[in-house]
């Protein structure tokens, strides 16, 4: 968890320093940001999965259903780390790159950092958070989330493609150029 505090400060205080809006757009997160209704209810599930990937990792530590050897927790503090790295790029390229899904105005489509190999990188740095944090919890239970988080995340991407596809001029052609949504290779 010390890694994951560490990592976030250290994301955030990069863009407190070198994008202050993005920062906005980055925590202004929730429920009551998201405006598509299909939003709303997806963002709940992704609160609950992690609330619940807390709560089943602090049970599982406390009562020993899971012997995760300590180089599994490293390696899981090794994602945690990269999936901040993920976050990082992202942002040296997408000062739209919001928490919710809106398009603003004066919003171009991003072609360059990680956005020339997939369309969602951001959410592929999440997947990796996701497991890492897992992993370095201690806990082999928590991944059992990890196709709830999946099936969440395509249901959001889907949804978000609609909107962008839409809303943000030149969306439909970046999709025909790059053909990677969220994993290379697969989807």
């Amino acid at each position: 968890m010390i890694v994951f505090i560490i990592a976030s400060a250290v994301y955030s205080m990069y863009l407190a320093k070198h994008d202050p809006a993005l920062l906005k757009r980055r925590t202004e997160a929730g429920i009551s940001y998201e405006k598509e209704p299909a939003q709303k209810i997806i963002i709940f599930f992704l609160f609950a999965t992690c609330i619940v990937l807390i709560v089943l990792s602090s049970l599982d530590v406390r009562f020993g259903w899971s012997l995760v050897p300590w180089y599994v927790s490293i390696i899981g503090d090794m994602l945690v780390v990269f999936s901040f790295y993920m976050f990082y790029l992202v942002s040296k390229v997408n000062t739209y790159a919001a928490a919710n899904i809106r398009v603003e105005e004066g919003q171009k489509v991003i072609t360059a950092g990680p956005y020339r190999f997939m369309r969602h990188p951001m959410y592929f740095g999440a997947i990796f958070l996701f497991i890492g944090t897992s992993l370095a919890l201690g806990s082999w239970w928590t991944l059992l989330l990890a196709p709830v988080l999946l099936t969440t995340l395509v249901a959001r991407i889907l949804n978000e493609e609609k909107i962008l596809v839409r809303d943000l001029h030149g969306y439909a052609e970046y999709q025909k150029k790059v053909t990677t949504r969220l994993i290379p290779f697969i989807w």
